[in-house]
């Protein structure tokens, strides 16, 4: 016979474990994967037992987090080939994968480094750029996308917009809006009357940038 936990008990369970994917991804963002786990926990206002009971190792933890990420990117593409105007998802699916580049803030590429066989990336990437070249086509057919534009030209904008520095994630989040907003002008097979540009975050002083 098999043993049910009561909905309350599940439910509790659930909450614990996005708790603390939740606070993992953020102090991980903000202070490296070398964090103890313990700071996670104390984030995620759970005890010690119960982050282990979800996560034995930190690996597992940093890979379900780091999966978690993957799935986001690839959930934003299939919203936007969801949307009835193709144009509209591909300006949505821009805007949004900007977005959570800029609040992921490096840790995709740490994790990949530290832990490069933890998860089967070939094939989340595979089926994301899979998803991307669709909405690509389908925003080529409504004669608002160049027709020039190709599947290496959004790698292109992330690995760019990877690039953004600010002192702030507000200020990180601003430059990838507005970053993302001149991606989308750039794409456009014309624009007579361009829409308003988000506002200019406070990045770093040209100073620091050109001194590199």
């Amino acid at each position: 016979m098999t043993t049910r936990l009561p909905h309350s008990q599940r439910s509790d369970a659930r909450d614990n474990r996005e708790r603390i994917l939740d606070a993992a991804r953020a102090v991980f963002v903000t202070d490296g994967l070398e964090v103890p786990l313990r700071q996670i926990a104390r984030r995620a206002e759970v005890g010690p037992a119960t982050l282990y009971r979800h996560f034995p190792t930190k690996e597992a933890l940093i890979a379900e987090a780091f999966t978690d990420q993957m799935h986001a990117c690839h959930s934003i593409v299939e919203a936007g080939l969801a949307e009835p105007d193709a144009w509209q998802g591909f300006c949505h699916a821009i805007e949004q994968l900007c977005e959570l580049q800029a609040r992921d803030h490096g840790f995709t590429a740490a994790f990949m480094s530290t832990f490069p066989r933890a998860v089967d990336f070939a094939t989340i990437r595979t089926d994301s750029l899979t998803a991307a070249a669709e909405l690509i086509r389908r925003a080529k057919a409504t004669g608002n996308l160049r027709p020039d534009v190709v599947l290496d030209d959004l790698i292109l904008m992330i690995m760019a917009n990877n690039g953004i520095q600010a002192p702030t994630l507000a200020a990180r989040i601003a430059a990838s809006r507005r970053f993302a907003a001149l991606m989308i002008q750039a794409f456009r097979t014309s624009s007579p009357t361009p829409f308003p540009l988000p506002p200019v975050p406070r990045l770093l002083p040209a100073e620091s940038i050109f001194a590199r």
